[in-house]
């Protein structure tokens, strides 16, 4: 039976008004061949023998309709796609996320691969996406299921992945310490002579999966380096919240004089608060964010942050996902992605 890889043409509107979706037997009908030479003309079969004026009426016809082959069915026909697709958690997509996806995709540009990002949000499955566009590689930023992994590696998808840097499910995939973050704030903060710290924990349910893990280097960290357990206030991003979170620290008989917060947007409202409040930075309270994200840079004061390269996680991410479509090694991890950047706030 013949295939017809031809066949989803993306549906048309005008004014709105949903047009008819145009396939490959309206192309057929209209050139007076069939189907099967449709298919064979416009993804140039090779040994069809087929007329060239017959190939110039399809091809004519074609563009008259405004037929076009989807993603699918160029797959199909060259056994290969250009994209590569991106499976983000159901994460808010802030400013790191951002700057990830822009680097990873101006580097897979070189090599003519195109980026798909996908939000893992509702039921669908994965499967669905990567049956429908065919990628040529799939970079999970969140764990697979081992049925996902079997089906995409067996449809000759390349999968790559990072995890978090507790999860063990995904060997050989590429994580950055989160514990490690935390515990380079208050390696800093406790360089700096503060012995009570406080810590500006997110609202938001979606960043569990990074805030455990940094809160638990905090807390590791301090206690290696005999400190008390960090004071964990919630923080929003707004200042009425920073304000209420440094009233708590402040109080009792031991203030708090540094903050560690999960990221540089909670450290933004922790400076907020710590204004309303009258307190100076960091004369009275220091601030240590995570992310180095532009508005840390300009803030007053500048914001010290812990960096997780993200431009080197891009760089890392896309050779790996050459190699793996070249069939060459993966390229070793980089090493010393977090980095301490030191501003004004601390």
């Amino acid at each position: 039976m013949a295939q017809h890889p031809t066949e989803d043409a993306p549906d048309r509107a005008v004014g709105g008004v949903p047009l008819p979706r145009i396939t490959s037997a309206d192309v057929a009908r209209e050139s007076g061949v069939s189907r099967t030479t449709v298919s064979y003309v416009l993804n140039d079969t090779a040994g069809a023998m087929i007329s060239e004026e017959t190939r110039r009426r399809v091809r004519a016809v074609a563009d008259r309709l405004g037929y076009a082959p989807s993603a699918a069915a160029r797959a199909l026909r060259s056994g290969r796609s250009d994209l590569v697709l991106c499976a983000l958690p159901d994460w808010p997509v802030g400013p790191v996320i951002d700057a990830l996806l822009d680097h990873l995709t101006e580097e897979l540009a070189v090599r003519d691969l195109s980026v798909l990002v996908y939000h893992c949000r509702g039921h669908r499955p994965l499967s669905d996406l990567w049956r429908a566009v065919t990628p040529r590689a799939v970079v999970g930023f969140t764990a697979f299921t081992a049925e996902e992994e079997d089906g995409m590696r067996r449809a000759g998808i390349q999968v790559l992945g990072t995890v978090q840097d507790e999860d063990l499910r995904r060997p050989g995939a590429f994580a950055v310490p989160q514990m490690q973050v935390g515990r380079l704030q208050v390696q800093h903060l406790a360089a700096q002579g503060h012995r009570v710290l406080g810590y500006a924990a997110p609202t938001d349910p979606r960043v569990a999966g990074f805030a455990a893990p940094r809160l638990a280097g905090v807390r590791q960290e301090c206690r290696r380096s005999g400190l008390p357990a960090p004071r964990v206030q919630p923080v929003d991003v707004s200042a009425d919240s920073g304000a209420a979170a440094v009233r708590a620290w402040r109080t009792g008989s031991s203030p708090a004089t540094a903050v560690a917060a999960y990221n540089d947007e909670v450290a933004l409202a922790v400076l907020a608060g710590l204004r309303a409040e009258g307190l100076r930075v960091p004369q009275d309270v220091a601030v240590i964010g995570v992310d180095d994200v532009p508005a840390g840079r300009l803030s007053a004061p500048p914001l010290t942050t812990v960096s997780q390269s993200v431009d080197l996680q891009a760089r890392f991410l896309s050779a790996a996902v050459v190699a793996a479509l070249d069939g060459a090694p993966e390229p070793p991890h980089p090493a010393d992605v977090l980095r301490l950047v030191v501003r004004e706030s601390a």
